[in-house]
């Protein structure tokens, strides 16, 4: 995610309903990640802020 959160193999995408605003990506077979993009204020950079982390029926 580091590297390039669009990397194909991470799957990342955004999510809509309840989640809406947030993205996910896979980091295994049944392992998935929420996360939110914000802009740091301070040094205009973009960070990943991790809301959940677990399979896919717990973060869903």
């Amino acid at each position: 995610m580091e590297a390039d959160l669009y990397e194909p193999k991470l799957k990342t995408h955004a999510l809509s309903g309840a989640l809406a605003g947030f993205y996910a990506s896979s980091c295994g077979y049944d392992c998935r990640i929420v996360f939110s993009i914000v802009e740091d204020k301070k040094s205009g950079i973009e960070k990943i802020v991790l809301v959940n982390v677990g399979t896919h029926d717990e973060v869903y």
